[in-house]
């Protein structure tokens, strides 16, 4: 049976936040392979497929596009900001991992590059990516212990 709603619905993406500790305090970014914000460092993510949940959606964006594998991942929040995507009205779960250090990663799927970033030194980042780093900042030192 097909459903036909009256009321249009949001798209539904996730993004996987990932930092590394050591040798110093790192977070895991892309550079975009197409609009919109083509060229610009966002997180990894993207769209939700229809048979999958948005833990694994954020796994699989993240090993698609960087060629990194992680399990264990922690709901930093969910945005949902009007205007957050040009495309349209998109709500995304963000998901948070942390690990002991960076590996080494490529620019997969639709990323042009993948590249680890020390915390105080970012680009400038697409989309909302801008606030939800500093979510997942303040989160990582509460963790980590770091002041």
């Amino acid at each position: 049976m097909s459903y036909v709603y009256k009321y249009p619905r949001p798209a539904v993406t996730a993004d996987c936040i990932v930092f590394s500790r050591y040798p110093k305090p790192q977070v895991l970014l892309i550079r975009r392979g197409n609009e919109p914000f083509k060229g610009e460092w966002a997180f990894p993510g993207g769209f939700l497929n229809m048979d999958e949940t948005v833990q694994e959606c954020a796994r699989r964006e993240l090993e698609e596009e960087t060629g990194l594998v992680v399990q264990d991942i922690h709901l930093l929040g969910v945005y949902s900001r009007l205007g957050r995507d040009p495309r349209g009205h998109t709500v995304t779960p963000a998901f948070l991992s942390i690990m002991d250090y960076p590996l080494d990663v490529c620019g997969g799927d639709d990323a042009a590059q993948a590249q680890w970033f020390p915390l105080n030194q970012l680009p400038v980042l697409a989309f909302d990516h801008g606030e939800i780093i500093s979510d997942a900042m303040r989160l990582f030192s509460q963790l980590e212990g770091y002041q």
